[in-house]
């Protein structure tokens, strides 16, 4: 799965597995401040950040890219959730605020491995009809673009090197087993800064401040090839004694793994499912 293809063998393809919900009305950035772990107050109009959604337990429900094109509209890009059911669960917190929250069926999400032509970092970028995120770094360029026109499904492979790029970066896709589970720090989020431990009260913010401020994250993300396809939900092992767990795979050759693991643990031999691990450092480049 070679990171290096040149730009003209990566045209922008269709990532069938993200979509949008969409927040308008003139209460849609309080509501997403109430309800998400970032700060959506302190993002200026015209850019996005890294947020995620947590159950009154401060587990996470979701990570997404959040974008606030104007201060009445809030779009969600998810990755790897039903967003009709993320819709619905959402609406439940509405009660008298003014807004609408609804799956945007007119926006296509695509991506290229490429630099943007607009975005920049944090700042969303304008293409005609499309808006564009910088979902990438210097090392490891790449292009979201949201657009009413969906584009082409290209071959598979170039969704594979997507989806292996978010696991290199710590970018945690979550399929639903590993949903509500564990905490934003266990996920090292604060990698992608897609939590704050200063704003007001969200669900979930007791538990996240706590454990920050008394010093209580002991588990992270680490990445992993392997020559074999562990599951979701594997435990992790040393050959004695079961350490963590696998929370995202993409199965490849090899494959790529991530799990939750402590952050202070002996060097050695670590394996799943009698898959044999190989540690990797994560890149950075992702946060914004």
């Amino acid at each position: 799965m070679p990171d290096n293809l040149p730009v003209s063998a990566a045209p922008f393809f269709a990532l069938p597995d993200h979509a949008v919900v969409a927040l308008d009305g003139p209460d849609a950035a309080a509501f997403a401040q109430a309800q998400f772990a970032n700060d959506v107050a302190a993002l200026p109009s015209g850019n996005w950040q890294w947020n995620a959604w947590l159950t009154p337990k401060g587990r996470v429900i979701a990570v997404f890219a959040l974008l606030k094109p104007a201060q009445d509209r809030v779009l969600l890009l998810l990755s790897d959730t039903d967003a009709g059911e993320f819709a619905t669960q959402l609406q439940r917190f509405v009660f008298r605020r003014k807004l609408k929250i609804a799956v945007a069926d007119d926006l296509r999400v695509s991506g290229a491995f490429q630099k943007p032509d607009s975005a920049e970092s944090a700042r969303i970028g304008i293409v005609g009809e499309e808006l564009e995120l910088d979902y990438g770094s210097d090392q490891q360029p790449r292009t979201v673009r949201l657009s009413p026109t969906a584009a082409p499904a290209l071959e598979s492979d170039l969704q594979a090197r997507w989806f292996a790029q978010d696991l290199r970066a710590g970018f945690p896709r979550l399929p639903t087993t590993q949903r509500e589970q564990w905490t934003p720090q266990q996920l090292s989020l604060e990698r992608l800064h897609a939590f704050s431990v200063k704003k007001g009260c969200y669900p979930g913010q007791e538990i996240v401040a706590r454990t920050h401020f008394l010093g209580k994250a002991k588990r992270g993300l680490a990445l992993f090839e392997t020559d074999a396809t562990p599951a979701t939900g594997d435990a992790v092992s040393d050959g004695s004694k079961p350490l963590g767990q696998i929370v995202s795979v993409l199965p490849a050759s090899p494959s790529l793994a991530l799990a939750v693991l402590p952050l202070e643990r002996e060097p050695g031999s670590l394996s799943a499912d009698g898959a044999q691990l190989r540690e990797i450092t994560l890149l950075d480049g992702l946060a914004r």
